[in-house]
């Protein structure tokens, strides 16, 4: 927790675009309840806030859940942006699973 929790509040300080997690956040790919809580309140701590987000995806957002990233969903006030892709401890399997 530590060092994610460093990352955040130093891409904050820093101003960064974004924040690129090449996979792998947590050790086991079913987190307990407690860990994914702890993780959650994290982003929220340093990734919701009033920063604008200077940068804006050209491709087809199609994908997302919601048909644009969720930065640009004016319910939620996302200042940064957090993207990632999955890794080997990682379920991409669905939130059924975890």
């Amino acid at each position: 927790f530590v060092a994610f929790d460093e990352i955040l509040m130093r891409s904050v300080e820093m101003g960064v675009d974004f924040v690129l997690l090449g996979g792998d956040l947590f050790h086991e790919n079913k987190p307990t309840r407690q860990t994914l809580v702890r993780t959650m309140n994290m982003i929220r701590k340093h990734c919701f806030n009033d920063n604008p987000v200077k940068f804006q995806i050209l491709s087809d957002q199609s994908a997302f859940q919601a048909g644009v990233a969720n930065y640009q969903d004016p319910n939620l006030n996302v200042g940064l942006p957090i993207f990632t892709i999955h890794g080997n401890h990682d379920d991409p399997s669905g939130q059924e699973n975890l």
